[in-house]
């Protein structure tokens, strides 16, 4: 196998870091952006020059979004790879989520290039800090698993690991349904200023979503398919 790995938290982040060490035995290309831009969606280069600034050996700061960042992997830095991993991401995506984040739009750009993919992110709860070495442990297990799997062309998987407290049983994988409810509209205005105010752990969700799986403290994996 021949790996590329991205996010949208930038090339320093602890998570793209975390994703490293989990594959470290397939020696990773690392191609990822060379600042933060969490929440930029399937946003790309429209023209303009994409700087690419080594940083070792099979790593590459990319003055680009995520899916920037997956085009240019495949395009140009290592176009014989045969996966594209994005993650592991500071943060849920989940349900309505991966219509926003760049760490799942790498991924797609990837399924859409006809390259499969697996988007990681680990859910944040009441802003405790992750543990980056559980974290990349578990990433291991879920990607072996994975690759296992059957996937179509034009599918990838988007998985979201829980935020448990020490001394919890490790979480079970379970396949699950992207949940269809929408993200906390609540709001408040003050002095002209639109502000939401939504908590995101209390988010509705339907039954047996990817929400409810992660919040119940398992590991939710959904294939989303884009044809």
């Amino acid at each position: 196998m021949t790996l590329v790995l991205t996010n949208d938290d930038g090339i320093d982040a602890p998570g793209i870091r975390a994703l490293s060490e989990a594959l470290a035995e397939h020696s990773p290309w690392v191609v990822a952006p060379d600042r933060h831009l969490s929440g930029c969606s399937h946003q790309m280069n429209r023209g303009g020059p994409i700087a690419i600034t080594p940083q070792g050996d099979r790593a590459f700061a990319i003055g680009g979004t995520p899916a920037d960042c997956t085009r240019v992997a495949l395009g140009h830095l290592c176009p014989e790879a045969t996966w594209v991993l994005s993650g592991i991401n500071a943060g849920g995506n989940l349900g309505a989520d991966i219509h926003l984040s760049g760490t799942v739009a790498a991924v797609r750009e990837a399924a859409m290039l006809r390259i499969p993919g697996i988007a990681l992110s680990h859910y944040i709860q009441n802003r405790r800090p992750i543990d980056w070495a559980w974290a990349s442990r578990l990433a291991t297990q879920v990607i072996a698993r994975l690759m296992g799997e059957p996937l179509p062309p034009g599918c990838f998987w988007n998985v979201n690991l829980p935020h448990l407290q020490p001394g919890d049983r490790d979480p079970e994988l379970v396949f699950c349904a992207t949940c269809t409810q929408p993200l906390p509209t609540d709001f408040k205005v003050d002095q002209g200023q639109f502000y939401y105010t939504g908590d995101y752990s209390r988010r509705r969700h339907d039954p047996d979503s990817d929400v409810a799986v992660c919040f119940g403290g398992n590991i939710a994996v959904t294939k989303i398919c884009l044809w």
